[in-house]
């Protein structure tokens, strides 16, 4: 039966976990870090998903608000201009504060715990500048 194993190859292997140099491709600790399977199980506290989707649903929220006020044009002009500030980055190594987004969602005036905890001098995603270059252009 083709179309039965067809199904359960279908199901056994999703798409996101195929690489570009294949389905056995090594982890790369280099740019990734450590692994946790446990991390990749299960949240460690309820509370977890939401505060990861916080920025997400806020912006929904607000994008929602908007649209009853001032019509469809407001949140769809919004969005683009979120699309052209993200589109604006620096080199991979460096770290950006990102401000144009901040004054976009209105958070260039409030203080957050990232703001006094997350010195990004003592970040540990900071990798050899060469490296993260040639992964970006695709030469790696």
């Amino acid at each position: 039966n083709s179309r039965g194993t067809a199904s359960l190859l279908k199901d056994s292997i999703s798409l996101t976990d195929v690489s570009a140099l294949g389905l056995f491709e090594g982890h790369d600790l280099l740019r990734r870090g450590f692994t946790s399977v446990k991390n990749e199980l299960l949240p460690s506290h309820p509370l977890e998903l939401t505060e990861k989707n916080f920025q997400l649903n806020q912006d929904k929220t607000n994008f929602a608000t908007l649209r009853n006020i001032q019509g469809i044009h407001a949140p769809l002009k919004l969005q683009m201009e979120f699309r052209a500030v993200k589109q604006v980055q620096r080199l991979p190594f460096l770290h950006s504060s990102n401000m144009a987004m901040d004054i976009l969602r209105g958070n260039d005036e409030c203080i957050g715990f990232e703001d006094i905890l997350n010195d990004p001098s003592q970040s540990e995603v900071m990798g050899e500048p060469h490296m993260m270059m040639e992964h970006k252009l695709g030469l790696l």
